[in-house]
């Protein structure tokens, strides 16, 4: 049985409805806002009552962190690759507004909205009687942290046997300081999509983190594509199906599998 979870009850409703019509019916739905921790509190206690332990958890909650002008984007017409290369292009900060409230959001959902889930489920998933997995799903902005420019903070998060979760909860809190005062650029952080970008370096550190912490679970993030979705403004390269090849991948993962890795789409790759 599949529990699909959505921020939007209808939204999601119909969702599970339209899996239902292709001959699925092992889906059920379960609102969830992963900014909520009644809500969070409501779907953990619901998983216990209904079915004693959890398996399998895909982590999947995400935002861009900014404000778009889409029909200017849409106008523009560029290679999805400018989307996806390491440099920041004026093209697209052309079009595309950051605010410290947007940057907040961004964090609160993309990090910290995966941790929370993530911790009230935990007790269920030490119940999966072989061992459950855990998936977060990440981005290509997540990969290789040469995508931050900083040096100190590279290293920071590349020091995965010292890293803490309140380690990374600092480097945020330097992160939201700096969007603030309007000093990314001389503080060394990314200017394309700069939220959305250490949401997601930060959410594969939590992930390595975690797996640590817990060696019988196959603990692993997944980048899996440049998929077609609202959250990029449907100019991806991939269908959802397409996309979800990674994280499926990653959920049924054979005993002894690899955890504590970063995948790109269904390939291990490195950070």
């Amino acid at each position: 049985m599949v529990v699909l979870t959505a921020r939007d009850e209808k939204r999601g409703k119909d969702a599970t409805a339209e899996i239902h019509s292709t001959g699925l019916p092992n889906v059920i739905f379960h609102q969830l806002d992963v900014l909520d921790p009644v809500s969070i509190q409501s779907l953990a206690s619901f998983i216990k009552d209904k079915f004693g332990r959890l398996d399998i958890l895909i982590n999947n909650a995400g935002v861009a962190g900014v404000i778009v002008d889409e029909e200017q984007l849409r106008a523009l017409n560029f290679d999805p690759e400018t989307w996806l290369s390491v440099k920041p292009t004026n093209v697209l900060q052309g079009v595309m507004k950051q605010t410290y409230e947007k940057a907040e959001e961004c964090l609160n959902t993309n990090y910290y909205g995966v941790q929370r889930v993530t911790e009230a489920l935990l007790p269920l998933l030490e119940l999966s009687p072989l061992g459950a997995r855990v998936v977060n799903v990440s981005s290509l902005r997540g990969d290789q942290l040469r995508r931050i420019p900083g040096e100190d903070i590279r290293k920071e998060l590349a020091d995965v046997d010292t890293l803490t979760e309140e380690k990374i909860d600092a480097i945020l809190k330097r992160f939201l300081r700096a969007m603030k005062e309007n000093k990314l650029e001389e503080g060394g952080w990314s200017l394309t999509v700069p939220a959305y970008s250490i949401s997601k370096v930060t959410l594969n550190a939590y992930t390595r983190i975690l797996a640590k912490k817990h060696p019988n679970m196959l603990i692993n993030c997944v980048h899996p594509g440049f998929v077609i979705t609202d959250m990029n403004w449907q100019i991806g390269t991939m269908t959802v199906e397409e996309g979800a090849k990674g994280p499926v991948k990653c959920a049924l993962l054979p005993d002894g599998g690899p955890s504590r890795c970063y995948f790109d789409q269904t390939e291990v790759a490195s950070f």
